[in-house]
């Protein structure tokens, strides 16, 4: 498990009165079709921040596969983009012990005190990177968020570890430090 994780579920019950166990036995009795109905509750009910109520909520659905069956799953077929995948996980590590990796069914959430990036394969030779950077205009690399609709403010789409570079860098380190 991601240190980043392992420390905000040892920081849970002190952050949010409970351990990650009773949110998750909390949460299998309400049974929420959605992942936002689950996070909107927690947040509305029990005054969670959306960072705890988010993982909280995605915890709880990978109790049936954990975060590497999740990834293998996303990646199935798609083994080639794993080294991108893998350097921009790196890239946002670097940027603090508080960022939470939270792989979800089709994506991998990254989140600060809320998500800041998304991280989707999207095609056999591509990854989508949705970033959350409000108000800041779209350029020919730049994308609008596109398939991310609300998630994201913006989307970019690589397709080679290489780009990765000093502008991209900029632009996920942007996004990590408006996510507070």
């Amino acid at each position: 498990m991601d240190k980043a994780l392992q420390t905000m579920i040892d920081n849970m019950p002190e952050k949010t009165g409970k351990s990650l166990e009773q949110w998750k036995a909390l949460l299998a009795k309400k049974s929420f079709s959605k992942h936002t109905e689950s996070v909107n509750f927690l947040k509305k009910e029990y005054g969670v921040t959306h960072g705890f109520a988010n993982t909280i909520v995605q915890l709880s659905k990978t109790d049936s596969g954990n975060s590497d069956d999740l990834l293998t799953n996303q990646y199935k077929g798609k083994e080639n983009l794993l080294p991108i995948y893998k350097a921009l996980i790196s890239v946002v590590k670097s940027f603090g012990k508080d960022v939470t990796i939270a792989p979800k069914k089709g994506s991998v959430s990254v989140i600060r005190k809320k998500q800041f990036t998304l991280i989707k394969p999207a095609t056999k030779s591509r990854i989508d990177l949705g970033l959350k950077l409000k108000d800041k205009p779209t350029t020919k690399r730049l994308l609008n968020s596109g398939p991310f609709g609300t998630m994201c403010t913006h989307r970019v789409q690589i397709s080679k570890v290489e780009e990765i570079d000093g502008e991209l860098k900029k632009w996920l380190k942007e996004a990590y430090t408006k996510a507070v």
